[in-house]
This record gives C-alpha cells, structure tokens and sequence, in this order.
C-alpha cells in the first residue's frame, strides 16, 4: 500500500464542508478579499472566518493582508498529495466499475 502525506484528511474534511467547497470553488477562478468570499453566505463575519482558518490549516488556501483588506489565494500545491492519491487509485476504482459493468450486461442478457 502507498504512503500518502499526513494532510490528505485535513483535506477531505476541509472539502467536505458546502461552505468551505465553494469558497475553495470561487478562489479557482483567482484570489478574492474576505470580504467578497463571504457575500453570498448568510453567516456572521466569524463564523465564515472560522471556515477560513480550516482551510488554511488544511494548506488550501494562504492569505495576505494590504492596509485593511485581507486577499485569499488558493495554495494549488496541497492538492498535489490528493492528486496522488487519486491517482494512485483510479485504475483500481476503473477495474472495478468495468467488472460491475459486464456482470450487469450478463444479468440483463
């Protein structure tokens, strides 16, 4: 079995959170104010906040602050360990669902 890198849970549990999914969704298309990544959200300024910080102690995103406004940026290289990862199980996940896939047209013949 591989060895993967130690953050691969923080990420998918960072991930599996809607808020944090989508805030990590809109920075793909490039880096955002905090204030413009909150907006579309109904929560308090904290609350999204905390969102934040899971995300950027999961290596997803970094942030910088200039004068009053604090920019957020995805960090592209945390996704590498989970690009591995997928990676390293897709043939395995493709075998599988080609297996299913012929024992479902035996069954339906």
């Amino acid at each position: 079995m591989a060895t993967y890198q130690t953050d691969l849970p923080a990420i998918f549990g960072a991930l599996s959170d809607q808020t944090r999914f989508a805030v990590v969704e809109r920075l793909a298309r490039g880096p955002a104010a905090v204030s413009e990544l909150a907006e579309p959200f109904p929560m308090a300024g904290p609350s999204f906040l905390k969102h934040l910080k899971v995300l950027e102690q999961a290596g997803l995103i970094k942030s910088s602050k200039l004068g009053r406004v604090r920019t957020v940026q995805l960090a592209p290289e945390s996704m590498r360990s989970v690009e591995d990862w997928i990676r390293a199980h897709r043939s395995t996940w493709e075998k599988r669902l080609d297996m299913l896939g012929q024992f479902l047209e035996r069954d339906t013949q």
